[in-house]
């Protein structure tokens, strides 16, 4: 029982400090997760953050700026890697039937999320959309310039089989104060600047 109580209470700090969710959907996510588990939620403490939000305010702007510039720059991107580019190429799919062609993209998935609250860094996956290691070495350099022009510490070898990290990164995202610029957001936000 004690394993299950510090799992139930590690998730669910996880989750308010990533400050994507609202007391709804946390409940609703730790539910579905400990769905076989004989646990009471009525007296869970979900107290959503307010922070001030500095310095995903400036990784928000960088990624406006970087979807202004044709590369898609999507928050909290699907659970882990495999989901985030599953719905990276879902999203590229749905702006190619609108006749928007995004040379690229660049995303940070829920994993990513929880290793920057516990380690400091968040780790940005990249590449274009065909495959080509030319175009994927021009998007990542693109990106790092962006994210320097915000004072991030950016660490990348310049190869496109890396992530780039920015190191330190400090995790006071607010649930209250900023737009979220996750996949819906990104869909009609590109589509608004490039139609």
């Amino acid at each position: 029982m004690n394993d299950l109580k510090e799992e139930l209470d590690f998730t669910l700090e996880i989750l308010i400090k990533s400050a994507f969710y609202s007391e709804e959907e946390i409940l609703n996510i730790i539910e579905e997760q400990f769905i076989e588990e004989d646990i009471n939620f009525d007296n869970l403490d979900i107290s959503l953050l307010d922070n001030d939000s500095y310095y995903f305010n400036k990784l928000k702007d960088a990624f406006f700026d970087l979807n202004q510039k044709n590369i898609l720059s999507i928050h909290n991107c699907g659970y882990d890697l495999e989901e985030g580019l599953d719905d990276v190429f879902e999203l590229c799919t749905h702006l190619n039937y609108n006749k928007l062609n995004p040379k690229g993209f660049c995303f940070y998935s829920f994993e990513d999320i929880e290793e920057v609250i516990l380690e400091g860094s968040l780790f940005l996956t990249f590449s274009d959309f065909s495959d080509n290691k030319a175009d994927a070495l021009k998007i990542g350099e693109e990106i790092v310039n962006v994210l320097k022009e915000y004072d991030f510490n950016v660490n990348w070898d310049n190869s496109v089989d890396n992530f780039i990290e920015i190191n330190p990164f400090i995790w006071d995202k607010s649930f209250y104060k900023v737009d979220n610029y996750e996949i819906e957001e990104v869909y009609e936000l590109f589509k608004k600047l490039h139609s």
